[in-house]
């Protein structure tokens, strides 16, 4: 393997990465995936955006800090983790792999995932999972505003509170909320988990090392906008 400024091979498949000196950061990591490397530490990431971004399987990329906007979007199968908070959009449109989030996380975290597994440890801000088709979403915190809006498939569980519009315009997704909803979305019901739910939603949280028995609520579509209906417009014209 060629020596590189900024990277430093620990062993033949862990390397440790400086973010300020790396050019074109996501073609090196790439690179460094095709060579064998394993295990990216990445120092520095002060905040910085679209770090992380299109990475595939076989590779462990873990940043030491904090990431900006766009951290891990278009995942198609890495792992990633944060040690602290991220911006909005966190794992956009990703495919495939996971990422872990040790902070909290900004607006559009998992917005039109369609598979694979985010977890984030604290709180999420607006539309988190907003237009999801697929894969699962784990906030131990809160999310704000219009979470799981239009959200197509998938499971988003949130073990704290959540904000105004709830699952608005919800369609074939799974939303769980533990604590508090202070407001539900235009079209969405709160219905009662049964117990294979429960137990599916509670075998996905023990597999990230969560432990315990939650209450949740389980939102659903009430299917008036599954289909344009001219009788009732008024419903189409809330979203």
């Amino acid at each position: 393997m060629a020596a590189i400024a900024g990277i430093t091979y620990l062993s033949d498949t862990r390397v440790e990465v400086d973010v300020d000196v790396v050019e074109r950061l996501n073609r090196e990591l790439r690179r460094l995936n095709d060579e064998g490397v394993t295990e990216v530490v990445m120092r520095n990431p002060r905040s910085r955006h679209n770090l992380a971004v299109g990475q595939g399987a076989g590779l462990k990329i873990v940043f030491d800090g904090s990431c900006g906007y766009y951290c891990g979007g278009l995942n198609n199968g890495a792992v990633i983790e944060v040690a602290r908070n991220v911006g909005w959009g966190t794992g956009e449109a990703m495919a495939s792999g996971s990422i872990s989030v040790g902070g909290s996380a900004a607006l559009g975290t998992g917005a039109g995932m369609r598979g694979g597994l985010i977890h984030v440890k604290g709180d999420c801000g607006p539309r988190t999972g907003a237009a999801m088709k697929g894969g699962t979403l784990i906030v131990e915190g809160s999310v704000g505003y219009l979470a799981g809006f239009m959200t197509h498939a998938g499971d988003l569980i949130v073990l704290g509170n959540a904000g105004e519009a709830l699952g608005d315009s919800l369609w074939e997704g799974r939303i769980y909320v533990a604590g508090e909803i202070r407001g539900l979305g235009n079209d969405a019901n709160v219905v009662e988990p049964d117990d294979d739910d429960s137990a599916r939603v509670h075998a996905l949280l023990r597999a990230q090392g969560i432990d315990g028995e939650f209450p949740f609520k389980k939102i659903v579509a009430g299917q008036k906008l599954w289909y344009f209906d001219n009788r009732n417009p008024e419903a189409w014209l809330k979203i």
